[in-house]
């Protein structure tokens, strides 16, 4: 599978030297192999007229030094080799192991709850012919977000907290970020599509059948999950097309993209570092931005009604999607945009749990309160499921 997926890490290890020895992992990505890598270093050292290519130290140089023919003389005189591939995630293996159980009931059950309330909304809205509708097919499509986010993040966590063996694989580690990205990008698409379906809604209601029919609802939602998929792909090969040495050791519970790229090493680690921030936070303040500019023209329309309960009527179609708008980027600003050093890696890591863990399960009860029409659809389902006699 790792060949299949190009990810094929490597840590070289010199039998003869340990002590002196360092770690190199050297993750391949589209095919291409680390011998021919040190095969091209060897050539570019050639030209130069360098000596070091028929030296052969016992202790492994640095990544810039290593070249084709230790790595051969090497072999050639019986020297052992051993291929690593995993991370160790420290997350919660810092906290008190007391407190460590509370920890996890706590997460456990907001897990719990984070699928149940969503799978709650799925339901009601599959089950109520009323709630057939665009601002509520967006919801049923951000609620399967929510839960693929959760699932491919939280139960990793609440494993490795009661675990001693926290190690995870290249491939693993991989599929994770690439999960999380998917589905936390296309969360923040959905945000901004239903942003619009409420600007649609309030400023053009004349045309809103029409600029909101079936068919382009289920292409806006199709466009949401190609473009998280997308970024998720695209992020995810850039960060494992580099090479990581030293330490691999994360400082997270889960293969977060910061965490990661303070483990890589090379000429390359620094423009790879701009270019994923850049790319970040490029499409999520363009969703921010456009939420924001849709809601500018709502606030407007808002104002031109006559009426205070024609206002507050409008106004409350767009409650609760506002509030998730600003859970969503408060939280994620709160664990992003902090200055640097100023917490322990033990706040950094309960800090991340808002995100990753109270912010899923904060989406479900705000949409199921703030929300009267899904409110009361629960309702009436509950009571046509346990009491079919009084209604």
């Amino acid at each position: 599978m790792q060949e299949a997926l190009g990810l094929t890490p490597h840590l070289t290890v010199d039998a003869a030297d340990s002590s002196k020895q360092e770690n190199f992992f050297y993750p391949s990505l589209l095919g291409v192999s680390w011998k021919r890598q040190l095969k091209q270093r060897k050539t570019s050292r050639e030209r130069v007229g360098g000596k070091e290519n028929s030296i052969v130290g016992s202790a492994v140089q640095p990544e810039d030094e290593v070249g084709a023919g230790e790595m051969d003389a090497a072999s050639s005189s019986g020297q052992n080799y051993s291929t690593v591939s995993e991370f160790i995630l420290i997350g919660f293996s810092n906290f008190p192991q007391q407190l460590l159980p509370s920890f996890f009931l706590l997460y456990l059950l907001m897990y719990l709850f984070t699928l149940l309330g969503n799978l709650l909304i799925m339901g009601t809205i599959w089950r109520e012919h009323s709630l057939h509708t665009p601002m509520y097919l967006f919801l049923c499509a951000l609620s399967i977000s929510e839960i693929l986010f959760t699932v491919a993040v939280t139960p990793r966590m609440l494993v490795d907290m009661l675990s001693t063996h926290r190690s995870i694989t290249f491939v693993a580690c991989a599929s994770q970020m690439f999960f999380s990205f998917t589905f936390g990008f296309t969360h923040s698409f959905l945000l901004m599509i239903m942003g619009y379906d409420r600007y649609v809604a309030i400023c053009h209601p004349l045309r809103y059948n029409v600029l909101m029919s079936p068919r382009d609802c289920a292409r806006l939602v199709s466009c949401c999950w190609a473009g998280g998929s997308v970024m998720g792909m695209m992020l995810t090969l850039i960060i494992f097309h580099l090479t990581f040495c030293g330490s691999n050791e994360i400082h997270h519970f889960l293969c977060h993209v910061f965490s990661l790229l303070k483990l890589a090493c090379g000429k390359e680690t620094a423009t790879v570092s701009m270019a994923v921030i850049l790319l970040c936070v490029t499409a999520l303040l363009g969703c921010l931005f456009l939420i924001f500019l849709s809601y500018v023209f709502i606030v407007a329309a808002i104002l031109r009604i006559p009426s205070t309960e024609g206002r507050h009527k409008t106004f409350s179609t767009c409650v609760s999607h506002l509030t998730i708008v600003v859970v969503h980027y408060g939280f994620a600003s709160i664990i992003y945009l902090k200055p640097k050093g100023a917490h322990s890696m033990d706040s950094n890591t309960l800090m991340a749990t808002t995100y990753t863990v109270f912010t899923p399960f904060l989406s479900p009860i705000i949409f199921s309160l703030r929300n009267k029409e899904l409110k009361n659809a629960i309702q009436r389902s509950f009571r046509r499921t346990f009491c079919p006699l009084s209604s």
